[in-house]
């Protein structure tokens, strides 16, 4: 089977493509022929060395995948050879609160992902794949989609005519708008271009703000809801927004950090915390029981779909990758196996 990996040093420049033997699945194991990989900015991260620096090489990068199960293990019940199922994120996190052990268990870093054509992985660490999702579909569901269900719903409790604000138009806040839609929430999404404002706006979202042109978005947003802030607000950017951010979430409002995608160490007004009796959480992904909740959610709701922006061949990886890096996608980017 062939594989992407990255090697001898970091960098997108890196990527190389080799061939791997196919491995038989062991005792309670399952063996995908993986159709479709999803990326994450983690991935653009880790292959550039500045997610982990002292994560070990080669490494095949990716955490999101779905594919068919082509052989099975001892022992395994309940999967079949052709079932449809995607990978969960964090292999040993099933349930319940994470330890730190399960968390070094993720596909992409530490552990070999998902840009292959084959892999081998614990039955338990699966779960089936809605019928009516296509395999790119499914394949965004991982990551992304797992985290916005847990942010929103099992930490976040999210009910209907909340407020909730997300950061920029990528897969996780595309979910965010299309779960808190479901769920009766009025979401308000920021980004920098008016189109992609557009977009979400067809997916649900309730109200757009250009971050470009009202620089002060916490403010404009607070004033969105009549002065009493959001309730929610999905904290993607980091250190580059944080502050706008405690500008916009209301008294005793909840503020979930995700991401640092405008950096990652900032000077905190502490006052504005604790004054406001702001819950500041924060959430990496999910577990196999956050993944099945949201494949319960979507298979009742087979008009909410995921959100691709673009389908790379498999021999092109090193385009999604740089596609995604430039930053002007909408939704997710996925790579298509033959």
């Amino acid at each position: 089977m062939r594989a992407w990996v990255v090697d001898g040093a970091f960098g997108l420049d890196r990527l190389t493509q080799v061939g791997r033997p196919d491995v038989e699945p062991g005792p309670g194991e399952v063996r995908l022929r993986v159709r479709a990989v999803s990326l994450n900015y983690r991935d653009v991260l880790m292959v550039r060395g500045l997610y982990d620096p002292r994560q070990a090489l080669p490494l095949v990068p990716c955490s999101d995948a779905s594919g068919v199960i082509d052989a099975v293990g001892e022992g395994v019940t309940g999967l079949t050879v052709g079932a449809r199922v995607c990978p969960i994120f964090a292999q040993d996190w099933l349930s319940g609160d994470a330890e730190r052990s399960m968390l070094r268990s993720t596909l992409g870093g530490p552990r070999d992902g998902t840009l292959r054509q084959s892999m081998v992985v614990p039955a338990n660490a699966v779960v089936r794949v809605p019928d009516h999702l296509t395999d790119e579909e499914a394949a965004t569901l991982p990551c992304a989609g797992v985290t916005a269900w847990r942010a929103l719903v099992t930490m976040g409790g999210l009910k209907a005519g909340d407020t909730v604000l997300t950061q920029g138009t990528g897969g996780v806040s595309c979910f965010v708008t299309q779960i808190g839609a479901m769920f009766g929430a009025r979401v308000i999404v920021t980004s920098s271009s008016d189109a992609k404002l557009e977009r979400v706006r067809a997916l649900g979202a309730a109200h757009g703000i250009n971050y470009k042109t009202e620089p002060q978005w916490g403010k404009a947003a607070t004033a969105w809801t009549g002065g009493r802030g959001v309730d929610h607000v999905i904290e993607l950017g980091g250190a580059g927004t944080l502050d706008e951010t405690l500008r916009a979430v209301r008294v005793g409002g909840t503020v979930t950090l995700l991401g640092i995608l405008a950096g990652a160490k900032v000077e905190l007004n502490l006052t504005r915390v604790f004054m406001n009796a702001v819950r500041v959480q924060g959430l990496m992904v999910g577990h196999r029981a956050d993944f099945e909740a949201l494949l319960r959610a979507l298979d009742a709701n087979h008009d909410v779909r995921p959100v691709v922006d673009k389908v790379f061949d498999f021999d092109d990886a090193p385009a999604a990758f740089a596609h995604l890096a430039a930053a002007g996608h909408v939704g997710k980017v996925v790579v298509r196996l033959p």
